[in-house]
């Protein structure tokens, strides 16, 4: 019985102690998500900065996937796809340093992209839903329409508006990133909290006066959270 006892004390050691670790690591999880979350506000802030930051990671990451590339091709030098590959990661070198040599006119072209894509996308979205008439008719019309307007303020500012478009896409992308990281993190922190608390209250003691001590720990912890909720 006493090494029985023993056993599920060791085992429930090591469980608390695995998930101190799982609540370490959801802890860092959610500081990442708030330093993107501020990053992303910076960004909305100084979207001009936004935008070269931006356009020199680009280019920065198509450098590097050229290298990559490039170095993957020559191991593998003896198969059908070499000049493919080969050519692939010249064109990614050669877009990646014209990016970082000239990234405000680099900004200019990815914005007349990005608005001839709204444009598109918003005509092709805006006919589907005029021909289908579906389910979701009013939402996409509404969709179609927004990508219209989009594209069309877009182009009427350009190429001034290349100054604050990118930079602006890129804050938000890190900030909504930033966010769902924060609630990924709180959330399952607070899952690890009701687990342990499950367990405590499941694990079989026969020593009374354990018992007594698990069940006035229990009883503060749900007095604790209780004042917390009210707070």
């Amino acid at each position: 019985m006493a090494a029985d006892r023993t056993r599920r004390i060791d085992g429930a050691g090591q469980q608390k102690q695995e998930k101190k670790k799982l609540s370490r690591g959801f802890g860092l999880l959610a500081l990442l998500g708030v330093i993107l979350v501020v990053a992303g506000l910076v960004g909305l802030i100084y979207t001009g900065v936004a935008t070269l930051t931006s356009m020199f990671l680009f280019g920065w990451l198509l450098l590097i996937g050229g290298l990559v590339g490039l170095l993957q091709a020559v191991q593998a030098r003896k198969s059908n796809y070499f000049w493919l590959a080969v050519i692939v990661a010249a064109i990614n070198l050669a877009a990646g340093f014209v990016i970082l040599r000239r990234p405000e006119a680099s900004a200019e072209a990815l914005t007349m992209f990005a608005a001839l894509l709204f444009l598109t996308g918003g005509v092709f979205r805006l006919a589907g839903a005029l021909v289908v008439r579906g389910s979701n008719f009013v939402l996409t019309l509404v969709q179609g329409a927004f990508g219209i307007l989009l594209g069309v303020l877009v182009l009427w500012r350009w190429p001034g508006s290349s100054q604050y478009v990118i930079g602006t896409f890129f804050s938000l992308a890190l900030l909504f990133d930033g966010l769902s990281l924060v609630a990924l993190g709180m959330g399952a922190r607070r899952i690890l909290g009701l687990v342990r608390e499950d367990e405590v209250a499941a694990v079989p003691v026969t020593d009374p006066a354990v018992a007594a001590t698990a069940r006035q720990a229990a009883d503060k912890r749900a007095v604790g959270d209780q004042e917390q909720s009210n707070n």
